[in-house]
């Protein structure tokens, strides 16, 4: 099967159609089964206005025949005219006539009848390849069945090349898939029970101690539970050699955090520095290390320094030091609540958006086309490279020594790929049918929103999304807020399992 040199199937979405488009990554418009964010297609739509079909191109084609297939696929075939061909390839042997330069023949003398015989193969097959365009074009124009940006219309069989016959050609390719939707208002759906509890906040606070805290020298003392130790260390033999090329110098770890070759967090408990001691480890089979699982090491540990944190009391000091906004620790406190069930909220609505788009899909009828699949699968690729903050090459290499290949992970990654799709196509329909649109005020009013949130102002934000060429997505994100919000209106709830904060929403945020 071959691929046909057309120009760029978005030409072919017809007069003043508005195609809905996946395009992106984006983290922010998206569902799973298990309620949880995941990255996804990002959804814009945008129309395409084309120019008339010229009466001349539509007189290429002799007959067209559409067939739907399964997954939102199409097989076009179409049939030109015999003389539609002989045409064009006249045409042809005209233009070449008048550049060809062949032996025994002034420039542009070279008569029909030697072009013919030296390259008509050649001309014939050019002509047929032009004339495949040129209908496939019209074709395009005419039926609904568009295919889809990132469809490219392949050979169904071989093209007859052949100008003395009417030419017939199959292609097949991808279309936006019909989407018939079951009841998706007034639908059931299960919220757990969750609030801010007092050991929430409480977690909060001293994680922001934590990150207040600072680390200074311990001059006396022996190494305690958490203290940040630098330390010499090498293995022994027998009779107490070092093994030159197990040393290592100045290895700084926090005790207790195990980030050490041969877990020696325990064995540092104790000791003052410049203390010298040699220990015995022994390793099990399961262990980490597969040099060191199953064997037994005589250690030497030389403690060149110790530090320790000293973590600030939560106190007005603290508060003060965090914010100028804060004047008490009881301000502190009343913004950290306040913003711990801003943030509940926010994650028990995407959790009702989640629950209310995936009962919509188990009960709709959309067959997902395989070229979103692969655009998909191919976006979360390009993710999943960019965070390795390397080439693909070298991505590819680290995959080969685990036994994987890109392949493999695509499989792996497919039934969300599909889930994702499915939950975008349901919302597109659901915003059809429910006529969501938004004027610029509303996009204005996001904008301030956002901007209130903090962390950049709104002509900040406006400039962000314009230079990203992100204002249609900006407005679709509006015109879901604007649909869910209705939606959930009319949502019944009832109670789910009772859950805690951190199961949730997560850790500290």
């Amino acid at each position: 099967m071959s691929r046909v040199r057309i120009p760029s199937p978005a030409l072919f979405l017809g007069p003043r159609v508005s195609a809905a488009l996946f395009i992106g990554l984006d983290e922010r418009v998206s569902w799973r089964r298990d309620g949880c964010r995941a990255p996804s297609f990002r959804l814009i739509v945008i129309s395409l206005f084309l120019t008339a079909t010229h009466q001349k191109d539509i007189l290429l084609i002799k007959e067209k025949k559409v067939e739907r297939l399964e997954n939102a696929s199409v097989r076009l075939t179409i049939t030109v005219g015999q003389e539609k061909l002989q045409d064009q390839y006249k045409k042809l042997l005209s233009k070449y006539a008048k550049s060809a330069q062949i032996k025994g023949f002034r420039k542009g003398h070279v008569p029909a009848n030697v072009l013919e015989r030296k390259f008509g193969e050649s001309i014939q097959f050019e002509a047929s390849q032009q004339v495949v365009e040129d209908s496939l074009r019209a074709a395009f124009e005419e039926i609904e069945e568009k295919p889809l940006p990132y469809s490219q219309p392949t050979l169904d069989g071989e093209l007859d090349f052949d100008v003395t016959k009417d030419l017939t050609y199959s292609v097949l390719y991808d279309i936006y898939p019909d989407i018939e939707l079951g009841e998706y208002k007034g639908l059931q759906i299960e919220v757990p029970q969750v609030a801010v509890k007092k050991e929430d906040e409480e977690r909060e606070l001293t994680a922001l101690q934590e990150q207040n805290a600072v680390v200074i020298d311990k001059e006396e003392g022996v190494v305690e539970a958490g203290n940040i130790v630098t330390v010499d260390y090498c293995e022994v033999d027998a009779e107490g050699n070092e093994i030159e090329e197990t040393k290592r110098e100045d290895f700084v770890f926090t005790q207790g955090s195990g980030y050490n070759l041969y877990k020696i967090d325990d064995d540092v408990l104790g000791m003052a520095i410049e203390a010298e001691k040699t220990v015995d480890k022994t390793y099990e089979d399961d262990f980490e290390n597969e040099e060191l699982a199953g064997s037994s090491k005589k250690l030497k540990i030389t403690l060149k320094a110790i530090k320790e944190r000293q973590v600030p009391e939560a106190d007005d000091d603290l508060a003060q030091d965090i914010s100028d906004e804060y004047e008490t620790l009881d301000d502190l406190k009343k913004s950290i609540k306040d913003r711990l069930e801003r943030t509940l909220e926010s994650r028990l609505r995407q959790m009702k958006v989640n629950s209310l788009v995936e009962k919509v899909v188990e009960e709709a009828k959309i067959d997902v086309p395989e070229s979103m699949v692969q655009a998909e699968l191919e976006n979360s690729w390009q993710n999943f490279v960019q965070q390795f903050r390397a080439t693909e090459e070298q991505v590819l290499g680290l995959l080969k020594g685990q036994d994987r290949t890109k392949e493999t992970l695509m499989d792996e990654w497919r039934e969300g790929a599909v889930t994702r799709i499915r939950g975008q196509l349901a919302v597109q329909k659901m915003l059809e049918l429910e006529e969501i649109e938004v004027s610029d005020e509303e996009v204005e009013a996001d904008l301030d929103r956002q901007a209130e949130s903090g962390g950049a102002t709104k002509d900040q934000l406006k400039q962000y999304y314009e230079s990203q060429n992100m204002m249609d997505y900006l407005k679709r994100e509006v015109r879901e807020r604007k649909l869910f919000d209705a939606l959930l209106e009319e949502t019944k709830t009832k109670k789910g399992e009772k859950m805690s904060y951190v199961d949730v929403v997560g850790g500290n945020d």
